[in-house]
């Protein structure tokens, strides 16, 4: 099911291109991801690339928020560093994001094809991680605790 455009949040992608600009360095961190929460506040990471799977920017801005007190967040993008882009988020990105943040907005696409896109029209026929947790009727989401 596809849902709506919606408007590009131009100034998230900005946040986390100028982290990607700043911060980013050699090849332990390539990627950066900024989010916005319900609240408004950016919150912002960069990954953390090692050979046995370091995690991803995506994930560690869920991190970074949490550990700001953003448990919600609306709107999630990544960008590469050296001028790459807005960045789709990886197949393991996007089942923890769906899992975490079930109504978050994921903008994607490149120049003037950018667009906002729901997290659910990136993993279509996903696998609900709550939905089979053996109390699945008392489940809550993983943002609220």
């Amino acid at each position: 099911m596809t849902t709506r455009p919606q408007p590009v949040d131009h100034e998230l992608i900005e946040a986390a291109a100028h982290v990607a600009r700043s911060r980013c360095r050699g090849d332990n961190h390539t990627m950066a991801a900024a989010a916005r929460a319900r609240d408004g506040r950016i919150v912002t990471a960069v990954n953390a690339y090692h050979f046995t799977g370091g995690p991803c920017a995506e994930l560690v801005v869920i991190g970074t928020a949490a550990a700001q007190g953003a448990y919600e967040l609306d709107t999630i993008v990544a960008v590469g560093d050296r001028d790459r882009g807005v960045v789709s988020p990886c197949g393991r990105c996007r089942q923890v994001l769906l899992d975490y943040f079930p109504a978050l907005k994921v903008i994607v696409g490149s120049g003037d094809r950018l667009r906002t896109v729901s997290i659910t029209d990136l993993l279509p026929e996903s696998y609900v991680w709550a939905d089979h947790q053996l109390d699945a009727g008392l489940a809550t989401p993983l943002s609220a605790s």
